[in-house]
């Protein structure tokens, strides 16, 4: 990765591969991963809590930018629903001297309901499943990035081609 110090922001809603592209990414970046997801369930906190969740991100954030500052690779799997998070996380980084990355696949709704219904089926029977009714719910909350505001990101070296959602929203190629 050559010297520069790399933040990559996985975006969407759940279903959507953040967390398998993430745990790929990170060991090939050499980078921490923080997954508050995994952090609530470790520590016992129910995964609808939203004040619980919102506070671990923000200790998350924290301990990102020092690691960013000490010039450690960091993969961030918050979702990143809204612009205006994307768009402190990108300007802050920027402050750090940091590349900043924005990994995100857009998929439909009946895909990304099809998936859940995989990975709930899955699930532990104590396991807290997502249900149709709060995908819709949080659909209406997400902002996807548009092609403007990907090319405000920095390209993720050695990608490989750019993937076919990235030509069609008209991100520049790296």
């Amino acid at each position: 990765m050559g010297g520069v110090t790399h933040l990559i922001l996985m975006c969407g809603l759940p279903g959507s591969g953040k967390t398998t592209r993430a745990r790929s990414m990170a060991p090939s970046w050499s980078a921490l991963r923080l997954c508050p997801d995994d952090a609530m369930v470790a520590l016992g906190i129910d995964l609808s809590d939203e004040q619980a969740r919102d506070r671990l991100e923000l200790m998350q954030w924290d301990l990102a930018q020092e690691l960013l500052g000490l010039g450690a690779n960091v993969v961030i799997e918050n979702g990143f629903w809204c612009r205006s998070q994307r768009d402190q996380a990108r300007l802050r980084a920027r402050e750090l001297g940091v590349a900043v990355h924005l990994d995100y696949e857009p998929i439909g709704i009946d895909e990304l309901w099809t998936r859940l219904q995989r990975r709930n089926a899955a699930l532990s029977p104590r396991a807290p499943t997502v249900t149709w009714e709060q995908l819709v719910k949080w659909e209406g909350y997400f902002q996807p990035p548009s092609a403007d505001e990907l090319a405000l990101f920095d390209p993720l070296p050695g990608a490989g081609p750019m993937p076919p959602w990235r030509v069609k929203l008209g991100a520049v190629a790296p």
